[in-house]
């Protein structure tokens, strides 16, 4: 059967039907965080559909070019998220995506293009398997649930519980609060903010599946996170907590609670997102029962180019995370969104 891969400009119905019914989709291969990303962002979408002889979708790979003097010029499947990449009906439909693809390395004269894959695909060359993403099987009840917890994790919520915190789940009601505690938390890590618009499109794009759960100690947000859904597993890919409050350990109990939500949705599974194997992050996720799963990050190169070390183990960026971290919060708000939005 004849495949055929073009620049995919429509609404978006095709295209979901295709990924909802794909069993490798991911939430962010939805159609609607391309939205997200021209709202906030700005940036060029560039998202390929293959169809076969009749016209239907077989194959989807959605990709974002994105430019700047500091982080280079590429073209990436997805920035800003876990994951991305290419979901197609068989191989014949990834040689032509990957066909396509090559040939917009060199048409738009970008450094590289990177995919973000849960799975290898053998016919790119070049990939990286320095992440991975944590995740939980979940019991088909809050109680079963508690008891599979680690004790050390129970005892930490029990300690949320009794210093009186209490976790509210919202919407657009509860954004000024997460964004409040986001904002400090990665100024804190030396991280440029994103907009608050950008999780204002992203609560409008998917108000079926996006909550906002806060936890909060007399009156105030301590930790918050946004909560986004899609099939059988649920994620929390952007949450914080006050540093301030560190010893009621609302970080435990802001997990606990979205683990509860999802066992009440239906949810099997909990994507506790990327770390790195062995650091803190990773220990966090691992303590609650979450097993790693490798991320393959694979990438289209120009002959003779290197992979790119965008993260913050470069010493490019070194001196400039900590610069960061000794901003006043105002000014890192105020510039953050003005640069984040070129860091994939």
């Amino acid at each position: 059967m004849e495949i055929t891969t073009h620049l995919y400009n429509e609404d978006g119905t095709e295209w979901d039907v295709f990924v909802n019914s794909h069993h490798e989709a991911t939430n962010y291969h939805q159609h609607s965080w391309r939205k997200v990303i021209e709202k906030s962002f700005g940036h060029r979408t560039l998202y390929l559909a293959a169809t076969n002889s009749n016209n239907e979708i077989c194959g989807v790979l959605p990709y974002v070019h994105m430019k700047s003097r500091m982080f280079g010029n590429s073209v990436i499947s997805l920035p800003f998220f876990n994951y991305g990449g290419m979901l197609s009906a068989e191989d014949s439909v990834t040689d032509s995506l990957l066909n396509t693809s090559r040939k917009l390395l060199n048409e738009t004269g970008v450094d590289y293009i990177e995919l973000r894959h849960l799975k290898m695909f053998d016919d790119i060359v070049a990939t990286k398997q320095h992440k991975v993403t944590m995740i939980l099987t979940l019991e088909n009840n809050v109680d079963k649930q508690w008891i599979a917890l680690d004790a050390k994790v129970r005892n930490q919520v029990r300690k949320a519980e009794k210093s009186g915190l209490k976790a509210v789940v919202g919407c657009a009601e509860l954004l000024d609060g997460f964004y409040e505690v986001f904002c400090r938390n990665m100024r804190d890590l030396g991280t440029p903010v994103y907009s608050r618009n950008f999780f204002g499109n992203v609560l409008a794009e998917f108000p079926d599946s996006t909550r906002i759960l806060s936890i909060i100690k007399d009156g105030r947000t301590i930790a918050s996170g946004l909560m986004t859904w899609y099939k059988d597993t649920m994620e929390v890919p952007w949450a914080s907590s006050n540093r301030d409050f560190r010893e009621l350990c609302p970080n435990n109990i802001l997990y606990w609670e979205a683990i509860r939500f999802a066992i009440g949705i239906g949810a099997h599974k909990f994507d506790f997102g990327r770390s790195t194997p062995g650091e803190g992050t990773y220990n966090f996720k691992k303590q609650w029962g979450a097993m790693p799963v490798q991320l393959y990050w694979q990438y289209l190169l120009h002959n003779g180019v290197t992979l790119p070390e965008i993260n913050p183990k470069n010493p490019r960026f070194h001196f400039a995370i900590q610069a960061w971290q000794r901003l006043p919060l105002a000014i890192a708000n105020l510039f953050g969104p003005h640069i984040v939005r070129y860091i994939p």
